[in-house]
């Protein structure tokens, strides 16, 4: 039976299926109707920059750690580039560039001035097309944030460096950098995932409606496909209560693979290849640690062309699955004990934290995988630093992964869940983890 209230369906508006069985059947089709548009137009809530005030107010920092530079974002202040480097006698030399900020952007206005051009702006956005950028194929609105008066550009006649930050609407982030990207010399787009703008219907992400079909048997048709009942059939077998399963017929838990608990979202440059949440097991937290280093539990991540499986202690691979050529896969780099451990005589293996009471934790282990297969561009074997972060999450079991490459067929590969969160200070001195005792 149909719908009373809700989605319209019409008698004219309909195809007819035929099964493999030449059954065939009227399907009614819903008539689609989207509210977001009305939803839009009512909406009479706070405005984008005002949603985001809490973020400026609270003086935060998002980061982001690539292979050789660091970013902080200090919302509503500056963005930061920067590189650390430790010299003899525990001298920390650092690197730094300032790519933008916002209360140097024009030095003429004061605070109350620079609120009410925000309000205007706001009411700017309001009257015109919001600003859109390209995320994972989905063009994605945002919040522009410009930031100017950064460290002088030599390369364009010591102007100083400036900056777009792009916040866009992400349910479960917490204010993390998605991506840089130097767009023209010395100028610069940073994208950061944010929670707050989600309150704003103009700034969601537009999930596609998915409404029900509903098909009527025409004569000579059975009311249900034949093959329809016999799935059924067998789904309420698999209820049924005292029945010995044999364990060839148990699903394995190693081969689940990993459900999406939100769309993951990549950006379209070649730096930033994928980044993309899944969830991962059904396993308890003990017994997935001590699978996953083992190498016998591999995390998948990715959802461009390329998918990544890491397996610790055993190989990164990049694969694409294709329904006519099959699977592709490539070896981007193979663990050697001995090789990570020379590697990591001359690369930091573990990154502190240090706490508010003077502690330090380990935030970040990076290990070494060489002897990839063979690049084409450099005629050497692709290799891979894999860089294993805590990530605090509502989901204990989800896991970030990103892949860069800063070098032709050098990579990185980003690992981030709140797993590793559980393991990271069990690292030795090679960033080697073990099973928390």
């Amino acid at each position: 039976s149909q719908p009373t209230t809700g989605v319209l369906y019409k008698e004219d508006n309909y195809i007819i299926m035929t099964t493999v069985d030449k059954e065939k059947y009227k399907c009614l089709l819903p008539l689609i109707a989207s509210g977001n548009e009305e939803e839009e137009k009512d909406y009479k809530g706070p405005t984008p920059g005002e949603l985001l005030e809490p973020l400026f107010k609270q003086s935060s920092c998002s980061y982001r750690i690539e292979s050789y530079w660091t970013y902080e974002v200090c919302h509503g202040k500056h963005i930061r580039q920067y590189h650390e480097e430790k010299e003899t006698g525990q001298k920390i030399n650092i690197q730094e560039y300032y790519l933008g900020n916002m209360i140097m952007k024009n030095p003429l206005s004061e605070p109350e001035e620079s609120q009410e051009l925000s309000c205007d702006y706001d009411l700017f956005l309001s009257l015109t097309q919001i600003p859109t950028k390209n995320i994972e194929g989905q063009m994605t609105p945002y919040y522009p944030v410009e930031l100017g008066n950064g460290t002088p550009c030599s390369l364009r006649q010591n102007l100083p460096r400036s900056s777009t930050v792009m916040y866009i609407c992400h349910p479960e982030a917490k204010h993390e950098i998605l991506s840089v990207a130097e767009v023209t010399t010395c100028e610069y787009e940073v994208v950061i995932l944010t929670p707050l703008l989600c309150n704003h219907p103009k700034y969601r992400f537009r999930a596609s409606p998915v409404n029900d079909i509903f098909c009527q048997s025409l004569p000579g048709s059975p009311l249900k496909p034949h093959n329809l009942e016999q799935l059924e059939k067998q789904q309420e077998m698999q209820k049924m209560p005292f029945r010995r399963v044999k364990e060839e017929e148990m699903p394995s838990t190693k081969e689940e693979k990993f459900s999406s608990i939100h769309k993951p979202v990549a950006v379209g440059s070649h730096q930033l290849l994928t980044v993309g949440t899944t969830h991962i097991s059904k396993l308890t937290d003990e017994q997935l640690i001590k699978e996953f280093l083992s190498g016998s539990y591999c995390f998948h991540g990715g959802v461009g062309w390329w998918k990544y499986e890491f397996c610790y202690g055993k190989y990164v691979h990049q694969y694409h699955e294709d329904k006519e050529s099959g699977k592709t896969s490539v070896v981007v780099g193979t663990w050697n004990k001995e090789e990570h451990i020379e590697w990591s005589r001359k690369n930091a293996a573990r990154t502190f934290y240090l706490r508010e009471d003077g502690t330090q934790t380990v935030r970040m282990v990076s290990h070494f995988y060489g002897n990839g297969d063979v690049c084409d561009l450099t005629d050497k074997p692709r290799q891979v630093t894999v860089k294993l972060k805590c990530k605090e999450s509502d989901s204990p079991h989800a896991v970030t992964i990103y892949m860069l490459e800063p070098h032709s067929c050098q990579y990185i590969l980003g690992v981030e869940s709140p797993v590793i969160c559980k393991i990271l200070d069990t690292a030795d001195e090679y960033g080697l983890l073990s099973v928390p005792s």
